[in-house]
């Protein structure tokens, strides 16, 4: 199993390019859980569905969250290392 490391142990070379991939993989799949939860907000009201099912595009949207957070960590300390250069 690979040991996490912290993120003020990895050169900034490498915290660029976490942030890079990780902007795209969150622009991708917001996306993708966009459209999805446009569908089915349209098929509950359009259809005889249950209203309950509105409930799945706001929780999946909660699967994102953990990269919201780790992308945050990266620009605080991509920051705060630019202010000591």
């Amino acid at each position: 199993m690979k040991k996490e490391t912290s993120i003020s142990a990895i050169p900034i070379e490498e915290l660029h390019k976490k942030k890079k991939g990780l902007q795209g993989a969150l622009i991708g799949l917001g996306l993708v859980l966009l459209i999805a939860g446009l569908i089915i907000i349209y098929l509950v009201f359009s259809s005889k569905m249950p209203k309950v099912l509105i409930i799945v595009p706001i929780c999946s949207s909660l699967t994102l969250l953990p990269a919201f957070i780790s992308l945050s960590q990266i620009n605080t300390e991509l920051k705060n290392r630019n202010v000591k250069s």
